[in-house]
């Protein structure tokens, strides 16, 4: 019986030692979020010092980096092109872009009055680079709170057929 006591003596001892050493490293231990204004989106400034979002910066002169150089878009819409992009854009990109609003991504409708179609299509093939390279990209992660494009491994054709059904949305 006297060992049995002891036995829980120790026992309680070393946790109760355990509890206040837990307590100790909570107390030490905390997490600040860093915000570098320098970075964050209110970066673009328009006149009349209003802050723009990457999102809706106009930027109609890069193309971004990647495979994808010149893309005409003078000729009509193709609506079997659009038909399939519209397809591929359901069965890869809905999981985080939604037509006319905000969600993971920013919404794909009225891109191209904002992007050139080599910028969407070389976003679409090959986000890391683009995140890594292209300062538009780099603001866009940021401003959907890090959450970088899944790269989808879409081909040059399937990418051009999304562009096709961007079209639509316009």
């Amino acid at each position: 019986m006297r060992i049995l006591k002891i036995i829980f003596l120790i026992t309680g001892i070393i946790l109760l030692s355990s509890c206040g050493e837990t307590k100790e490293k909570k107390k030490k231990f905390s997490y600040e979020r860093k915000h570098n204004s320098s970075s964050n989106l209110k970066e673009v400034n328009d006149n009349n010092n209003n802050f723009i979002k990457a999102s809706e910066t106009i930027d109609l002169i890069n193309k971004g980096f990647g495979p994808v150089k010149d893309i005409d878009l003078s000729e009509e819409i193709n609506s079997s092109m659009a038909n399939r992009g519209s397809e591929l854009f359901k069965k890869y990109c809905t999981s985080c872009h939604k037509i006319g609003k905000k969600f993971i991504g920013p919404p794909p409708n009225k891109i191209l009055k904002r992007r050139t179609p080599e910028w969407v299509m070389n976003m679409i093939i090959n986000p890391e680079q683009m995140i890594k390279k292209d300062p538009l990209a780099k603001k866009l992660l940021i401003e959907f709170n890090g959450a970088p494009m899944a790269n989808q491994n879409i081909s040059e054709e399937q990418a051009r057929s999304i562009l096709e059904y961007f079209r639509t949305l316009n």
